[in-house]
């Protein structure tokens, strides 16, 4: 280690040499030197302590920041798989409407919803983060708006569809427990009467007197007669296009205007009118035009007793009236 240099000079009263003392101009040089080393130096730790020692202030917003940006981040995920779902929930909406309602989806469900996966958060200011957020989740609500409204519409064509179902005679008028009682079925039969072929626009039960008619599908008691030779007859308003004709009855047990539903009993078999012996001649039309009612027992037959009672009724070549 150097030796620090001292400065000697001769004093001639001591007749020695002796340490130089310092000028005052040296002395305060050399303070003036220290002080601005000491500034500098301090400047330069508080410049370091600021950028790089946060206050407890700064500590705290800066993890609310991060917070905030975690929660943005799982906020956008479930985002996103709402969206999906909504999308699945779209897709099944319009099958529903296509295949069992058979109509159009709402115009306002068609539309895609979402803008693809979640936008990362890097990079974005907090003014950007919210906003992009604030659009997305308004464009989520309106898309629920109008799931909601499809939903909705949906309901009521449901409600018209369980009408429709209940408005299809699918029984049979009388319980028949045994298949040969169906005595004649529709299209050209030769008439009991007139020993003529005519067109029979029905099916003939041929069952004891006074056994029960049961109403095939919920209706309204038509306020008019039947007329024709089918004696104490009743004719139900099923709505749709759907009427259903019971003739021949021994007895009516319902009056006109009267709300009647599917197997509520409605009259009971005779032989009134122009017939031949005791038997439900039973009709099915739909908008004016009588039809094979043989297709519409669909509820308590099974296949197998459905195509015994196709062939009775096609291999009758008599009717009752």
């Amino acid at each position: 280690m150097a030796r620090k240099k001292i400065k000697y000079i001769y004093n001639p009263d001591t007749l020695r040499y002796e340490p130089a003392k310092p000028k005052p101009r040296e002395i305060l040089g050399r303070v003036l030197w220290i002080l601005a080393t000491g500034i500098v130096f301090g400047g330069v730790v508080i410049l370091a302590g600021w950028r790089f020692l946060a206050s407890p202030s700064e500590k705290k917003t800066a993890r609310e920041l991060e917070d905030m940006r975690v929660k943005y981040e799982l906020l956008s995920k479930r985002t996103e798989l709402n969206e999906k779902v909504l999308t699945d929930l779209r897709r099944r909406d319009q099958n529903l409407y296509r295949a069992i309602f058979e109509a159009e989806p709402l115009p306002g469900t068609m539309a895609e919803i979402g803008a693809g996966p979640y936008v990362k958060f890097e990079g974005l200011s907090n003014n950007e983060l919210v906003t992009f957020s604030k659009e997305r989740i308004d464009h989520l609500s309106s898309q629920i708006v109008a799931q909601s409204q499809s939903y909705d519409r949906l309901f009521q064509l449901a409600k018209q569809k369980e009408q429709l179902l209940r408005a299809i005679p699918a029984i049979m008028p009388v319980h028949v427990k045994d298949l040969t009682e169906i005595a004649s079925g529709f299209g050209n039969r030769v008439h009991p009467v007139y020993k003529t072929q005519k067109f029979h626009a029905g099916i003939d039960f041929t069952a004891p007197t006074g056994t029960p008619i049961y109403a095939t599908a919920d209706g309204t008691v038509n306020t008019e007669p039947c007329g024709g030779g089918y004696g104490l007859c009743i004719l139900l308003n099923h709505g749709f296009g759907y009427q259903s004709l019971y003739a021949h009855c021994s007895q009516i047990l319902v009056k006109p205007g009267q709300q009647v539903s599917r197997g509520q009993l409605i009259g009971k078999v005779g032989s009134t009118g122009l017939s031949t012996g005791p038997h439900c001649h039973y009709e099915v039309h739909i908008n004016g035009e009588a039809v094979d009612p043989v297709n519409f027992f669909i509820s308590d037959v099974s296949p197998e007793e459905f195509s015994k009672i196709l062939q009775i009724s096609q291999n009758a070549s008599k009717s009752f009236d």
